[in-house]
């Protein structure tokens, strides 16, 4: 990207649901936000009883300010950091429009009707700027129709921006040109959404639905129809589209309550009248049943019932009610299963467990090869309708409805040929250009070479790289050349120049024996041969934590000495991980918990990424952190200890940290618990830069001249002074029935450990002291029966994980 285009400051235009929490997102990046909206007809009774008018400035920002607070109060939250609100200022059209003069790119969020986005650009021409980027959020409506009547710069500079809801969280970002827009323009919007606002920017025609939209619900529709079709409950459909194709927990029904009922007949009814040309175009029919659902108010979470219904029993305990799509009465939920699900739970790549589902000889697998031939037909004959290119299809399928692949992709792990031949005895169409590849030799959508992605081009017939952005690394396409090492839980792969990336696939990716393994393993392989090492996984998580559930099962057993062993062990490597000779830098993404948040402690630098929960909870499973988290936590308090009352209220904070098991909402929330260090770990927002970034940051520790650092013996320690504080308050909170016994027992531990025992006065003292002081605590707590029993409740419900 050679461009010299900045984003330095946006305008959002449109404060609503999208509005905000786009302002948010540049926000969390950064970007100075300047969000308006219009000016309130009238007074409410609050500005009335105030007697203000309605040309008081609290008036006229009335819509904006309460939408932008709503926003902020929303849980999930669509910003980082609460501090960075700041970074937005409010207004009006009427009295700030004329500040769009002074931003970078115009983002217009109004309400989806055509004639009020025309308006809304009129008065935009009257003050933007030549050259300012300008976009228009909308799900559908045809961008050559919004610039009409404007400048030639305008067109120009003009495309459509597609953000899915929520923006921080669904990554998927739709740029749709419009028949003017500039080449440059449409490339910078591209870079500048993957690599600034960690979007999967997809490029899509000006087409009904775009690519996400047009795709996912026919994929629904379908599944509405099939419904009726295979006499299926609206559990066994959830049960079959969820977590075991790849697709999110809340499957079908559950994601059509979330989104709306109303939403999802609106996108239908718009590509059924607008596509009259589509094969499937019978599919965007509403059903029956669908429909009377919308006529009698029955949405989703918007109305409080859909496909379920959450009611409250006599006792004030809530329980779910599942819709009988029969009789479209509530009723108890029924349980769900098939023994072609059961044949496949063992198995967790999705690659080898999708064949097995679609090959199935019951009504699972029945179910699967309807769906499935539909979805496959449908997006072959998308080509080149909706996309010249079949990567960008999955692309938005993966980042926009949260599928682990896409409709190629599991195409691909089925098998096309395997897929076609079930397809055709089915009587289901495919494009012709499907058969003429195969005829061709070629047999699949991808393929991986020499690090390489490739997919295959229609045009050209044959494959091409799959586009990334400059400098990427994606462990998934390191082949067996690249392996080193691997064990059950871990492999060690080569990223070039000197540096070394050991990933776990272990479930969840918690910590047990094979994972200590194989960080040992990378850790002597790295200091004999190599210049650094990067510990990143391409897993849903980072890392769940330590094996738990081993742990359970020893304390269980009174193995003592096997549980004390561990227990070292975990701290030895984690030690290694600090005081190795080259340096060790930890990628973490979304859940870094327990073991995995420990990990991250000691490594000489974390490259985050921005959706990173990362925290010490092991007080809710009734222990301390054990694997060095409680010594590290004293350790860093140490070293930001102040004098008199503030080093008292400083160790007060980092204690609630641990004791309330606090976990982070964001990498930037994690700076703020002390997970993080300021001026050292680092947060990248997009998350397939993160590897690479992570690879160069440990190659520059080493390029610095790296020196293996001596373990501390300068640790000051409070004792007395700070346990006081800890005896006092816990003892406090169980008198007054807010902790029970147990609990303060933990808290009691905790205090002991991070204030470094009974010491009369504060006093330094080795990390090794107060390793022995954690592990000590650590195991008492483990004999403890009330630890046990809740270890084991944890464990029936499948919180934590069996060994």
């Amino acid at each position: 990207m050679t461009s010299k285009r900045k984003i330095e400051k946006v305008a959002v235009l449109g404060s609503g649901v999208m509005g905000s929490r786009i302002a948010c997102h540049f926000a969390n990046i950064g970007v100075e936000v300047l969000l308006l909206d219009i000016v309130p007809r009238e007074l409410n009774e609050k500005e009335t009883a105030k007697g203000l008018t309605i040309e008081h400035p609290a008036v006229r920002n009335r819509i904006v300010n309460d939408s932008l607070t709503f926003a902020l109060k929303s849980n999930p939250s669509p910003i980082y950091s609460k501090q960075f609100a700041s970074r937005i200022t409010t207004g009006n059209f009427d009295d700030d429009m004329s500040k769009i003069a002074d931003v970078d790119w115009i983002i217009e969020v109004v309400v989806e009707r055509l004639d009020i986005k025309q308006t809304v650009f009129e008065q935009v021409e009257k003050h933007r700027k030549p050259g300012t980027l300008i976009t228009s959020n909308t799900s559908g409506i045809p961008i050559h129709l919004m610039n009409k009547g404007r400048s030639e710069d305008f067109r120009k500079h003009f495309c459509g921006t597609h953000f899915f809801n929520p923006p921080r969280y669904l990554i998927l970002l739709e740029l749709i040109p419009g028949p003017d827009t500039a080449p440059e323009v449409l490339d910078f919007l591209s870079h500048y959404g993957s690599r600034y606002l960690g979007k999967e920017t997809v490029v899509c025609k000006d087409t009904p639905a775009f690519i996400a939209n047009r795709v996912g619900v026919y994929s629904i529709m379908e599944l509405f129809h099939l419904v009726s079709e295979m006499g299926l409950t609206v559990e066994e459909v959830d049960k079959l589209t969820g977590p075991v194709i790849g697709h999110a927990k809340s499957a079908t029904f559950r994601t059509a309550d979330v989104v709306g009922l109303d939403t999802l007949v609106h996108v239908a009814n718009g590509v059924k009248d607008n596509c009259p040309d589509d094969e499937r175009n019978d599919v965007f029919n509403i059903p029956p049943y669908v429909q009377k659902m919308v006529d009698n108010g029955m949405l989703g979470s918007k109305s409080k019932k859909g496909f379920f219904q959450k009611v409250k029993g006599e006792d004030g305990s809530s329980n779910i009610l599942t819709l009988d799509l029969n009789t479209l009465e509530y009723r108890e939920r029924k349980s769900a299963s098939f023994p072609t699900l059961e044949m496949t739970k063992a198995i967790d790549s999705l690659a080898q467990r999708l064949p097995m589902l679609y090959m199935g000889m019951d009504k699972a697998g029945e179910f699967y090869r309807k769906s499935f031939n539909g979805l496959f037909s449908y997006v072959s004959f998308r080509i080149p309708e909706i996309s010249d290119e079949l990567y960008r299809i999955d692309a938005a399928l993966r980042a926009g409805f949260g599928w682990k692949m896409g409709p190629f992709e599991k195409w691909d792990a089925i098998g096309v040929e395997k897929a076609l031949a079930k397809m055709e005895e089915a009587g289901v169409k495919v494009n012709g250009w499907v058969k003429e590849m195969i005829d061709s030799g070629i047999k699949s959508f991808y393929k991986v070479e020499n690090g390489k992605r490739y997919y295959y081009d229609i045009q050209s017939k044959a494959y091409s790289p799959v586009p990334t952005l400059e400098g990427q690394i994606f462990l998934d396409h390191i082949t067996d050349d690249g392996i080193v090492w691997k064990n059950s839980g871990t492999t060690i792969k080569d990223l070039g120049d000197g540096i070394l990336n050991v990933e776990f696939h272990t479930k969840m990716n918690t910590i047990g024996g094979e994972v200590i393994q194989g960080l040992n393993k990378a850790l002597d392989m790295a200091e004999a041969e190599y210049k650094g090492l990067v510990v990143s996984n391409t897993g849903d998580n980072f890392s769940a934590g330590a094996n738990v559930g081993m742990i359970f099962m020893m304390a269980a057993e009174q193995e003592y000495d096997e549980l004390e062993l561990a227990v070292r062990t975990f701290q030895n490597t984690m030690m290694r991980m600090r005081y190795s000779s080259i340096p060790v830098v930890a990628a973490p993404h979304n859940m870094a918990l327990g073991g995995g948040c420990e990990l991250c402690l000691h490594v000489d630098k974390v490259v985050a990424h921005a959706e990173l929960y990362m925290g010490l909870v092991e007080f809710g499973v009734g222990v301390i952190p054990g694997g060095g988290g409680t010594k590290e936590f004293a350790l860093r308090l140490a070293d930001e200890l102040n004098d008199g009352d503030i080093r008292i209220n400083t160790f007060r904070n980092r204690f609630l940290t641990i004791g309330q098991a606090k976990v982070s909402t964001s990498a930037y929330e994690a700076f703020e618990l002390g997970y993080l260090r300021k001026g050292i770990d680092e947060v990248v927002v997009n998350r397939d830069d993160q590897l690479a970034y992570a690879k160069r940051a440990a190659l520059m520790l080493h390029d610095k001249g790296y020196t293996k650092p001596i373990k501390r013996k300068d640790v000051k320690v409070l004792g007395q002074e700070a346990l006081g504080i800890v005896y006092v308050g816990a003892n406090s909170m169980m008198s007054g029935n807010y902790i029970s016994e147990h609990d303060q027992l933990i808290s009691e531990k905790l205090g002991y450990v991070m204030a470094g025992g009974d010491l009369s006065e504060a006093t330094e003292v080795s990390e090794d002291y107060l390793l022995n002081l954690e592990r000590k605590a650590f195991l008492e707590l483990c004999a403890e029966r009330k630890t046990l029993e809740r270890l084991q409740s944890m464990v029936q419900k499948g919180k934590i994980l069996r060994n």
